[in-house]
């Protein structure tokens, strides 16, 4: 029987409260920000999460209408250089903030885990991105799997991980790795969200010192 308070109980009852405790409403849905926050390397986040979703809804769109259309019909080319250019900028994004986060030691202040996940991502995005080379279903693909295909069994992953093989490539591009990839998107905003922007270095760390500085600004 719930308690007068609110706080229920059972399993889902500590869920709640667990997530409340981790993510309260005003870290979660922030009202206001740093005045650091206008340096325009903190863009990089937002334009690389912006670029993803496109890369997303446009290769839905591309997984639903097949290679012929994307190949023949002049909306699926369309489509197709939509998804192409959204992969560019996105790479490019995110390359600027992982650069701009490295020699901002964006890992200070208990943020290492936040740093990994945006590190991981970065190599899940090589992953799908190479994936994506490979079912384009024309010479340059096919030049590219045959390229691949002798150094991953060189390795011992070609067994499993057939370059060679256009359903199993197409089902890694479109389903595997792109889940990998948007779930680690949203565990990386989350923990941002949690333990907040990193600051500069050279930011004041002292409450009474923010606050004169924002006070100034």
């Amino acid at each position: 029987m719930s308690e007068v308070s609110g706080a229920g109980g059972g399993w889902t009852g500590a869920v709640r409260r667990r997530v409340l405790r981790a993510l309260p409403p005003d870290k979660l849905l922030p009202d206001t920000q740093p005045a650091y926050m206008a340096s325009w390397i903190y863009v990089f986040g937002v334009l690389t999460v912006a670029a993803l979703l496109v890369v997303l809804a446009t290769g839905g769109v591309l997984a639903l209408k097949g290679p012929a259309w994307w190949h023949v019909s002049g909306t699926g080319k369309y489509v197709n250089g939509l998804h192409l250019w959204s992969v560019e900028l996105f790479m490019f994004f995110m390359v600027i903030h992982l650069w701009g986060k490295f020699f901002m030691a964006a890992w200070r202040g208990r943020r290492a885990l936040t740093w990994v996940t945006g590190t991981v991502c970065f190599f899940a995005s090589i992953g799908t991105a190479f994936t994506g080379y490979l079912v384009q279903q024309n010479f340059d693909s096919q030049w590219i799997a045959g390229q691949a295909k002798d150094g991953l069994n060189s390795v011992g992953i070609g067994a499993f991980f057939n370059v060679l093989d256009f359903g199993q490539m197409l089902m890694w591009h479109i389903v595997l790795l792109p889940f990998v990839l948007g779930l680690l998107t949203v565990w990386h905003i989350l923990l941002v969200r949690r333990h907040g922007i990193v600051p500069p270095i050279d930011a004041p760390t002292d409450p009474a010192a923010v606050a004169t500085q924002e006070a100034a600004r």
